[in-house]
């Protein structure tokens, strides 16, 4: 039984229960004791091993969940990964949590979010310890330069993919153009995601427009398009907490998608990292499995140390929870909604315009000399042309150092 034919609370709890019988309903349900072992060491497992990306993670997680364990069908998976991009938040991340959440109630919920997350943060804050005490050495400095410049091809090929999914019309075309001239004007991130998605929805929903009120919406994306203040800011872990909460209860699209608003915050707003180190934490984040939203984990230890770390994750994965647990139950109303639809096309597209405004001025950054632009080159051909994995890569990229 697939999402579109359940409402209401009884039937989210039948969906729950058709989901764990489905692939074998003659078969017992194990006891929840078994269940929350299982999703823990799977994603123990995945979290430590799965890199690639949010596609290669969701697609390890299909060949586990359901070709393997057989927990539910492939309609049932595609119905789950309709939901998560209908809500932001990292994609693989909120896959990891909803198949907890199916298979485990609400104890799975948190046992598969936080088994997915914990081997990457682990991973990510061993590596910037490294970092921190190494990186201004020419083997440190060294590996991070090999690796820079492959992160910029394996951004431009996930705009390339994307993008040909997402600028599907010339009004989605259209928003995601404005919003990239945007970004060069000092308009807030937030705002400019906000404006893509309701242009889209508009134009897509124009006989509803006009019996629409917009008062409701004008003045939040007033405010968010309000110059930020100038000048550094000091430093607070509440500050830090707090910022990339923001972050995570905001962000559609991409993991990469954070690096615009990681940018627009730490470096332009507050002033507490610079552009060499935010394309450090991205290059980090290429040579480790896991979410790509860790990357916060090594802002926060740059910022804090094993405090910062621990407070910078947590408030940027803390929405995906709570959004997954709150949400599950309207996905179906959700997902046939032609506004709500309208609205997650302009954000995507809006996601996209940001993602590529941020490798123009990140790749100004890396691409320093005649290496890094023959290792992006070759990178990026080999990315177009051929199914290499993005990991071996970035192991290239290490070896030419």
């Amino acid at each position: 039984m697939g999402f579109a034919r359940v409402s209401g609370p009884e039937g989210a709890c039948q969906m729950e229960e058709d989901v764990r019988h489905s692939a074998d309903p003659l078969s017992e349900t194990p006891p929840l004791g078994r269940r929350l072992a299982e999703i823990g060491m799977l994603f123990l497992r995945l979290g430590a091993t799965a890199f690639g990306g949010p596609a290669a993670h969701i697609a390890m997680m299909h060949d586990e969940v359901v070709r393997r364990r057989k927990w539910l069908d492939d309609q049932q998976f595609l119905d789950l990964l309709g939901a998560t991009n209908l809500i932001p938040g990292p994609n693989s991340t909120e896959m990891a949590i909803h198949l907890g959440l199916l298979r485990a109630g609400w104890l799975g919920l948190a046992v598969g979010g936080f088994c997915f997350i914990l081997p990457a943060m682990l991973i990510v804050m061993a590596l910037t310890w490294v970092y921190v005490a190494y990186g201004t050495t020419p083997t440190a400095g060294g590996l991070l330069d090999g690796v820079k410049p492959v992160m910029i091809a394996i951004v431009l090929k996930a705009l390339w993919d994307l993008g040909r999914k997402a600028l599907k019309s010339p009004l989605t075309l259209a928003a995601g153009l404005g919003v990239f001239a945007a970004t060069f004007c000092g308009i807030h991130e937030i705002a400019l995601l906000a404006l893509g998605g309701a242009a889209v929805t508009a134009g897509v929903n124009l006989r509803r427009l006009r019996q629409a009120r917009m008062r409701s919406v004008a003045l939040p994306l007033a405010v968010l398009a309000a110059p930020a203040a100038a000048g550094a800011v000091a430093f607070t872990l509440s500050g830090l907490f707090f910022t990339f909460l923001k972050i995570g209860s905001v962000l559609y699209g991409s993991g990469y998608v954070l690096l615009a608003f990681m940018r627009a915050d730490f470096v332009e707003r507050l002033g507490w990292l610079t552009d060499q180190q935010l394309i450090d934490a991205v290059a980090v984040g290429q040579v480790t499995p896991g979410p790509v939203f860790t990357t916060a984990t090594f802002v926060g230890y740059v910022l804090g140390g094993v405090p910062g770390a621990v407070a910078a994750t947590l408030g940027i994965f803390l929405p995906s929870f709570f959004f997954v647990a709150t949400l599950h139950r309207l996905i179906p109303r959700m997902r046939q909604s032609p506004w709500l639809g309208g609205l997650l096309d302009g954000v995507n597209a809006a996601s996209l315009a940001l993602m590529a405004a941020v490798t123009l001025q990140l790749g100004r950054a890396s691409l320093t000399g005649p290496l890094s632009v023959l290792l992006a080159a070759g990178a990026a051909l080999l990315l177009f042309r051929t199914k290499v994995n993005a990991t071996w890569l970035v192991q290239i990229g290490r070896a030419h150092v």
